[in-house]
């Protein structure tokens, strides 16, 4: 194959990645030549067009989800470093896409991966003086000056837990140790972006961290995988946790099993946003006895259901922490309102339309000036 359908191939088996796309992975992906290129938003909210891409689709790790496992029966590709950057910056320079996803299978372990993912980097940054976005992948087992490394290359460094511990992760992928090669390179990571100059990092910046799990493979429950998700967010600042409901793949020891409910991954999604975003701890989080969240209403509904609907919150007088905690109301609306309440204070669920507030799912949990709006009036 020539290069660019060295590319095309490598790009077409990155589906299973979630970078920056605009919703989850069940979301649609763009097609431009049979090339991976998603819509993406990136951590300050610029929209690019990414390409999600990997050095080789060759892996020497069985992981037994993954469609380009060792052992399983189809046509691999590899690119070199010099190769993907050239390959990279002509559709850049066509005006195709904007910034790179770069991961890679595994091959004479992951410090050596790394070397290739680090020489693509080096390549696009110094040879080709790519100043754009640029997602890299660390590979488990790197090493520690590989991770400071990747920093001072890429916008965003990531590296997939998989699993959130180590009993689901010997299940998902038995040959990878959860603590010492994945967990801990995310931990060097924070340690570095604390103790070192952010003008080391690329653009005088450090990066932003990401992971990614799989879902509903090993019977891992919504509480584990939140747990994991607010050590990460709260201990590591981690930007960005991903979900990826399991799908089954032919030629893989998973290849029997039932695929997960892209709902079950919304809600994840929606969970891992309350526990970044919105001051929600994992305590108050609305899980079930068996860890799961619940199947039919979104976390931040659920968990108003039980604490709002006796007590609801009163719009004009409530703090900010506590108007983003109302379902329908996020961090644009509280400002919203409290920009309001300065002007004369909210008085009519036609008010909060005005300032771009649907009151529709909040109008249950909220009182306007001492009394609760009727609920029919959000409807209309």
């Amino acid at each position: 194959m020539d290069t660019l359908n060295r590319l095309q191939s490598l790009s077409c088996l990155t589906q299973l990645e979630a970078a920056e796309d605009l919703g989850s992975s069940q979301l649609s992906v763009k097609q431009q030549d049979a090339l991976n290129v998603s819509h993406a938003m990136l951590p300050n909210g610029k929209r690019i067009h990414l390409l999600k891409t990997m050095l080789t689709s060759a892996c020497e790790r069985d992981c037994h989800y993954c469609g380009f496992r060792a052992g399983r029966d189809f046509r691999r590709a590899t690119l070199k470093p010099d190769e993907m950057a050239q390959a990279f910056m002509a559709i850049h320079r066509a005006g195709v896409v904007d910034g790179m996803f770069l991961s890679s299978g595994m091959t004479g372990g992951g410090v050596k991966t790394q070397d290739h993912l680090l020489a693509t980097a080096e390549i696009l940054r110094r040879k080709h003086a790519f100043r754009g976005y640029l997602h890299l992948k660390l590979m488990p087992g790197v090493q520690k000056a590989q991770v400071e490394q990747a920093m001072k290359f890429a916008d965003r460094v990531s590296l997939n837990l998989e699993g959130p511990n180590t009993l689901r992760l010997e299940r998902l992928a038995p040959h990878k140790a959860f603590m010492e090669e994945l967990l801990q390179p995310l931990k060097w990571m924070e340690e570095i972006r604390r103790t070192q100059n952010p003008r080391l990092g690329w653009n005088g910046r450090w990066p932003s961290m990401s992971t990614q799990f799989v879902v509903g493979a090993v019977g891992e429950s919504d509480l584990e995988l939140m747990s994991t998700t607010e050590y990460l967010h709260q201990k590591l600042r981690l930007g960005r946790a991903y979900f990826m409901a399991f799908n089954p793949l032919k030629g893989t020891p998973f290849e029997n099993l039932p695929p997960a409910s892209p709902r079950r991954e919304l809600h994840l999604y929606q969970a891992s946003f309350l526990i970044r975003d919105y001051g929600f701890s994992i305590e108050e989080l609305p899980f079930s006895p068996d860890g799961s969240l619940p199947e039919k209403v979104d976390p931040k509904t659920a968990w108003a259901e039980e604490n709002l609907h006796e007590s609801p919150v009163e719009i004009n007088k409530a703090a900010p922490q506590e108007l983003v905690r109302i379902p329908g109301i996020g961090p644009k609306g509280a400002q919203a309102i409290l920009k309001a309440r300065k002007m004369g204070g909210i008085s009519t669920v036609e008010a909060l339309r005005k300032i771009g507030v649907d009151p529709t799912r909040p109008a249950r949990f909220i009182l306007l000036n001492g009394r609760q709006p009727d609920f029919q009036l959000a409807l209309w």
